[in-house]
Formats: structure tokens, C-alpha cells, sequence
């Protein structure tokens, strides 16, 4: 009943119309920026006790990414809020047509524990932008930073207008069966096909930000030094627990000796001190860290992973193949199977074969292989000659493809994906052509095959 009440006390806000004028909407997202960079040391702290991120990678990957999304979203929302005027054709005359975007509503937001802060709060400011109001569910898995996340919520805003609601999964399956306007849902394939069958209930719009295995190619023209290093960081951000991380490497049989020797160098690189590097991140938890080990069981690995309680170096299998038990699901940790291919034929049909990943990594130095890569692979989004990195550029559109997820935000992308553009003509009573109405003539129907072909 206490979930059931937030909701009504969000619509009776929503309907108020009091989101709606772009002054609100620019002060809401100012104060939420003002109070972030306020509290930028406690997030680093809860970040800290939730999955051991130093101070540079709460930054990095969470804080700073924020502040990045807020800037942009602040000097936009002009931009954004205005109505598109479009092109009316001859047959309209005498009108003018305009895309209008207009808040869904009510949002629910479920975000997950792998970057807890960065998830809950980039898709709050779409849907802040847009004009909506929000219902916040963070992950119980990281619950020093769902408790910050509340209390800035509290702090920031008035009560009615964006609610967090913290727990586990009763508390989800609670928010689950509720009408909402808009479902925004970041985290697991499995979880995310709930999500779509509790929204189809109501006929409810949903993006669903998922995952999937993807890959990193390695072709023989690769500057394969900096390709190993750049996967190497993939891979150790967030101990690999990042939905974009390089899930495996396909890497040219040709050129595989070589690359192995440096990805190993960087891996102890980054990670000098194996499990007890101070600052490395942890397994969020005791059966997340089992299933990564059962994922090492029967594996002899190229370089083992070092472990200490819950927290693990990067391990690199090699020779591994498709049918290995770690490519059978999305790692989600610092395990890197390395495979090869013989022909830029072979990798190309293996890949099309299998599920479309959220991101996919080319590193290459010839056009015509990055051409074709693109061409017939099929991927949410990625990088050439790296890895993450597109998620740092607002003004790409961050978002999967089939089992990887639909729908897509970050900046521009992100007040879009929480508004729905109406479609608006109108139209001048001045003039009225008579061509549409009845009594219909060969001579309105000679008319109208002119205009209309």
C-alpha cells in the first residue's frame, strides 16, 4: 500500500502540470547537479563500500559521466523542449505540421548494482528533462549507494514529484505489477523479458538496457599493443562487471602470440599486486564470485586469476573455444576467453550466427575490414581501436539490439527516449480545397493522382 500511494501521490504531482513549463524543468536539473557535485565525496564513499571503486573510478565511470549528462542536458533543454517544424505537402494546403514532444508521465526506473549511481541518476535526468515524474528503484546488491541515492532524492526534490522506493525482489515485483507510464528497466536479459511481460499488461512503453557477450576482434593489421592494452582496460573497469565490457576476445590466429604476451603484461600492469591491489574492485557477491569460479572449473588458464575473498584478478582463457563453459552465457567479471579465427571470412559468418551483442570492439587499421565489420555484423554500439568509451559521448546514442536490449538515451537521445513525440498539422480555415470531398469526379480523381504519387 506505501508503494501504491507514492504512485498516486507522483500522478496527483504530474497532473498538477507543474512539470511541464521549461523554467521547472531547468531548475530541477540544476539543483540536482548542484547537489551531486555537494555530496560527490559520500558517493565516492558508498561506491567504496559497495564495490571497493577508488576515488578515480567512482569518477570516471560514475560521478563525472553524471555531471557530464546534466551539462549537456542543461545547455539543450531549450533545444530539445522547442516543436520541429516539418514540411506539409501541396495536398494540405493550407497548413503547417510540427512534432511536439510531450512527457509520458509517470516513470519507473529500475537500475541495477553495477554502477549503481550512474544508473539510477542519467536515466532520472532524461526523464526530468522530458517532464515526467519518477519513481527510482535501486538494486539491493549495492545498498550504501541505493541509501545515498534516497537521501539525495529527499534532499533534492520535493517529495511527491521523485520518490526512490529501496528493498529487494518484493519490492520489485511490487513495482512491477503497477500501471506506470513509462518503464525504464537497466540490467540482465532474463530479468529484462519480466519487465516486458509485467509492462505488456498495460501496454506500457518500455526500453530495456541489457547485455549479451561482446566481442572484441583483434585482425592481424591491429596496432596489437595498443589493442591489448585498451581491452585490458575494458575489462578491468569495475573487475569486468560492466554490461559493455569486452566479453571475449576473437582475435587472428596469425597474430595471437604476440597479443597474448601484451594483454598479459597489462593486465599485471593495472593489477601489480594480483587480489590485494588495493583499489581493485570486488565481486559485488558471494554468488556472483561462485559463478564466475565455476565458470574457471575443468579451464587451465593462460594467466590465472589471483584471488582474495571476493575480489579476483584478471584471468585470460586461452585456447578457448564457442563450446567453452564461459562462452555460454555473459561473463560479467575479469574472465577473458581468447579465440581465434583463420580467415576474415570465418569470423564474420561465426559472428553473424550468434546473438547481437550490446557492444562490439574492432580493432583494426584497414578500412575495407572495418567496412564490411559494420556492414554485415549487427551490434548496439562500440568503438574502433577501443573499448567503453562511446558510453562518454552524449551525443551518441547509447542502447542494445535484440536480446541486447531497445531503446536507446544519453543525451538528445535521452529526453527523447522519456517523451513521446506527438504529431501535430494544422490547419487554416481560409482556404478550403475541395478535392477530398465528396461528390468524387473523374476530374477531383485526375487532381489527386497528380499531387499524390
Amino acid at each position: 500500500m506505501d508503494i501504491v500511494k507514492k504512485i498516486d501521490a507522483l500522478r496527483a504531482f504530474y497532473d498538477s502540470g507543474k512539470t511541464l513549463s521549461f523554467s521547472y524543468r531547468l531548475a530541477q536539473l540544476k539543483k540536482l547537479k548542484k547537489n551531486i557535485i555537494k555530496n560527490e565525496k559520500q558517493i565516492e564513499e558508498a561506491l567504496k563500500a559497495d564495490l571497493n571503486k577508488s576515488d578515480n573510478e567512482a569518477y570516471m565511470t560514475e560521478i563525472g559521466i553524471t555531471l557530464s549528462e546534466l551539462t549537456n542536458m542543461i545547455s539543450g533543454l531549450s533545444s530539445y523542449m522547442k516543436p520541429k517544424t516539418v514540411r506539409t505537402p501541396l495536398t494540405l494546403f493550407k497548413a503547417k505540421s510540427f512534432i511536439s514532444p510531450h512527457p509520458y508521465g509517470v516513470c519507473l526506473i529500475l537500475s541495477p548494482w553495477n554502477y549503481p549511481f550512474q544508473l539510477s541518476i542519467n536515466p532520472l535526468i532524461g526523464a526530468i528533462a522530458a517532464g515526467n515524474v519518477a519513481l527510482i528503484k535501486p538494486s539491493a546488491y549495492a545498498p550504501h549507494t541505493a541509501a545515498l541515492v534516497e537521501r539525495l532524492i529527499s534532499e533534492t526534490f520535493e517529495p511527491d514529484y521523485v520518490q526512490v522506493v529501496n528493498g529487494g525482489r518484493e519490492e520489485n515485483q511490487l513495482l512491477l505489477e503497477q500501471k506506470w507510464d513509462f518503464i525504464f528497466f537497466t540490467g540482465s536479459p532474463s530479468v529484462g523479458r519480466l519487465v516486458m511481460e509485467k509492462a505488456s499488461q498495460y501496454l506500457t512503453p518500455i526500453i530495456l538496457e541489457l547485455g549479451g557477450k561482446s566481442p572484441a576482434i583483434v585482425t592481424k593489421s591491429a596496432s596489437l599493443k595498443s589493442a591489448a592494452k585498451r581491452i585490458a582496460f575494458g575489462k578491468v573497469i569495475n573487475a569486468g562487471q560492466t554490461c559493455v565490457a569486452p566479453d571475449y576476445v576473437y582475435v587472428d590466429a596469425s597474430v595471437k602470440d604476440e597479443f597474448l604476451k601484451h594483454l598479459t603484461d597489462y593486465f599485471k600492469e593495472f593489477v601489480p599486486e594480483g587480489a590485494k591491489t588495493p583499489d581493485l574492485p570486488k565481486i559485488i557477491n558471494k554468488k556472483h564470485f561462485n559463478r564466475l569460479l565455476s565458470l574457471l572449473e575443468g579451464e587451465t588458464p593462460y594467466l590465472k586469476p589471483d584471488i582474495d575473498g571476493e575480489t579476483m584478478s584478471p584471468a585470460i582463457l586461452y585456447p578457448a573455444s564457442f563450446d567453452s563453459k564461459a562462452m555460454q552465457e555473459e561473463i560479467f567479471g575479469p574472465i577473458l576467453p581468447v579465440l581465434t579465427y583463420s580467415t576474415e571470412d570465418e569470423m564474420i559468418q561465426t559472428l553473424q550466427k550468434k546473438s547481437k551483442p550490446l557492444a562490439l570492439y574492432l580493432f583494426t587499421n584497414d578500412s575495407q575490414t572495418e567496412k564490411r565489420v559494420f556492414e554485415q555484423l549487427n551490434f548496439g554500439g562500440g568503438c574502433v581501436n577501443d573499448t567503453l568509451v562511446h558510453l562518454a559521448n552524449h551525443h551518441l546514442p547509447f542502447g542494445g539490439v535484440g536480446e541486447s536490449g531497445m531503446g536507446s538515451y544519453h543525451g538528445e537521445d535521452s529526453f527523447k527516449a522519456f517523451s513521446h513525440s506527438r504529431s501535430i498539422l494544422k490547419t487554416s480555415t481560409l482556404i478550403d480545397l475541395p478535392l477530398r470531398y465528396r461528390p468524387y469526379t473523374s476530374q477531383k480523381k485526375s487532381w489527386l493522382k497528380r499531387f499524390l504519387k
